[in-house]
């Protein structure tokens, strides 16, 4: 690990936090039956995860961090309902008052020929506000900044994070002996904005 630490080009413990940010102690794994058994190891340590970054989804993570399932189809059930709204109300308006027409004898205001739009106004409202409620969710859109701990991580590489920010320097050592106990590859540090 003294090898992985002195190749990171940060020193661990040396990050200093800003008032504008937290100092992150994180390690890479090169293997997600590693991070799992490194998530188990820190709930049985008592350890207070910041945070888990994967390239990929990895199964079984999500209980192991107590994280609770998205209430982002929520969101996609409120815009595709004010999509089925807009859509049907939208015609029936225009059928109906500012553009009756008779079409084959049928009267003006058909349901049975507005299901279709309906359904696809449903879909696109449903789709283009669930993506844009997600996108404001997670800070991401034109302009943002990227906050990546490390480029690796997005490729191939596991993350356990540590908020460092008020720990002594026992507790960092404590951290570093977890991650040495926990098959880590390396070591790093990173202050990043609040």
């Amino acid at each position: 690990m003294a090898d992985a630490m002195a190749h990171s080009g940060v020193p661990v413990g040396t990050a200093t936090a800003s008032d504008t940010g937290r100092n992150i102690l994180f390690g890479l794994y090169d293997d997600e039956e590693k991070l799992l058994d490194a998530v188990k190891a820190a709930n049985a340590d008592h350890l207070d995860i910041d945070e888990v970054y994967t390239p990929f989804p990895v199964h079984g993570l999500d209980p192991l961090l107590g994280l609770e399932e998205s209430r982002l189809h929520q969101a996609g059930f409120i815009f595709g309902s004010i999509g089925c709204l807009f859509g049907f109300g939208f015609m029936t308006w225009v059928f109906t008052r500012d553009w009756p027409i008779i079409f084959g004898g049928k009267p003006y205001w058909s349901v049975p020929a507005f299901i279709p739009i309906t359904f696809e106004l449903t879909v696109l409202f449903a789709a283009v506000g669930m993506v844009t409620v997600f996108y404001i969710i997670c800070g991401l859109g034109p302009g943002a900044e990227p906050r990546r701990l490390h480029d690796r991580i997005t490729d191939d590489k596991f993350c356990i994070a540590f908020d460092a920010t008020d720990l002594s320097s026992d507790e960092i050592d404590g951290l570093k002996g977890f991650f040495s106990r926990t098959g880590v590859e390396s070591v790093h540090t990173k202050v990043v904005p609040v």
